[in-house]
């Protein structure tokens, strides 16, 4: 039976039930021996302690989509197929204009998340993950009026633990937005979500670790090019932004100031710049490591400040610290923000956020005016993305 279907929550819902009713029932029929009694009662009460914690975690689970199913909640869920030495790029000496296009299929997932949502499974071709990805298409983007538009991207990456469903179960990414860009007041975003807890137990930290995974190349550059080969994205980064929550953030802002040439704009809510702030952090575990995989390093040390636009949120130590840290580093062309939000370490305070994170990039896009060509990026008004006259896909 699925940890995360209806079924599962139903029996356990049954089991909590049945536990409140067996103790009203049988508590005075026990029989014999004084501690045979006490056993049995206690039983009694342990059943319905644990059917009670059983419901309440099924419920959280299947809200905030923080487990995928039995092997993921047990540590025994592994994505990596091969975890090469890919380099300082991440690439292995190749050029992502000469990966083959990848051919996938996508379904709509399970309700009861947003029916518009699609999901595939993507074998990465550089990375040597395998995992799921889940796709949101704007309502305009099969509006014939945008038949020739390509449309702004936001990879979505989640905390840890957490699955591709966290932004959409947790956050109600979509239930907030929606309403928003059928109004114009955020751009029409297609909405991506990788899968980035790929190694059971452990958090890959976006990080690249060869023998051990590829998750940086995995989000920046299999699944980024999935997208760009089936959708009409822009494929420039001036339309590409990561966002995340908790060690998402640190995701988020990690990838995209170690890749300025795919992503312009990142934000990270509550994240961290230490990788050992997630004590299942791979990259934690070995101080060269933890330190190439802090952002603020990676700022620190560019041979020259990257062209991106990043936006820190949170309170005190949770985020607010971190960006302010990033922010007395940073020299032009970066630029980072600061917004002290309150609300504590938790989802309702990251949901409360989308609206204005999205606002936040949208004016982003319109500032940054039209790209070169074919991959402007976003126009003004309700014509928020990008006109491209290649062939529709």
């Amino acid at each position: 039976m699925s940890l995360t279907g209806t079924p599962f929550l139903v029996t356990a819902i049954a089991l909590a039930a049945l536990a409140v009713v067996l103790p009203l029932t049988l508590w005075n029929r026990v029989r014999g021996p004084f501690p045979v009694r006490c056993l049995a009662r206690l039983a009694m009460v342990g059943f319905a302690q644990v059917t009670a914690m059983l419901v309440v975690f099924v419920a959280v689970n299947n809200a905030n989509g923080l487990f995928s199913g039995w092997a993921d909640l047990l540590g025994r869920e592994d994505h990596v197929d091969a975890a090469p030495d890919l380099g300082p790029d991440g690439l292995g000496g190749r050029r992502i204009t000469d990966l083959p296009k990848t051919g996938q299929t996508f379904r709509p997932v399970a309700a009861p998340l947003d029916g518009r949502i699609r999901t595939t499974l993507l074998r990465g071709r550089v990375s040597g993950v395998t995992a799921e990805v889940y796709v949101w298409l704007p309502p305009q983007y099969d509006d014939p009026a945008y038949r020739d538009v390509r449309f702004p991207v936001v990879e979505l990456f989640s905390g840890y633990p957490g699955t591709p469903s966290s932004w959409f179960a947790g956050l109600r990414v979509t239930e907030r937005l929606e309403p928003l860009m059928r109004k114009g007041k955020v751009a029409p975003f297609i909405l991506v979500a990788p899968r980035t807890k790929l190694l059971g137990d452990a958090d890959a930290g976006c990080a690249n670790v060869p023998g051990v995974v590829n998750a940086e190349t995995w989000v920046s550059v299999d699944v980024r090019k999935m997208i760009t080969d089936h959708f009409r994205a822009v494929t420039t980064p001036d339309g590409w932004a990561a966002a995340g929550f908790s060690a998402g953030g640190h995701c988020a802002a990690k990838v995209a100031l170690a890749h300025p040439d795919r992503y312009r704009y990142a934000v990270s809510m509550s994240g961290y710049n230490d990788p050992a702030a997630e004590p299942d952090s791979i990259t934690a575990r070995d101080p060269a490591l933890r330190r190439a995989n802090n952002p603020l390093t990676i700022l620190r040390e560019a041979s020259a400040p990257p062209r991106l636009t990043l936006l820190y949120t949170g309170d005190g130590d949770d985020g607010h610290r971190q960006g302010l840290e990033l922010r007395a580093a940073a020299r032009p062309p970066t630029h980072v923000e600061v917004r002290r939000v309150a609300g504590g370490h938790r989802t309702s305070t990251w949901a409360g956020e989308v609206p204005a994170v999205f606002t936040w990039l949208t004016g982003r896009l319109e500032g940054a005016g039209a790209g070169a060509g074919a991959a402007a990026t976003v126009p003004p008004a309700n014509q928020r993305a990008a006109r491209t006259d290649e062939p529709n896909r």
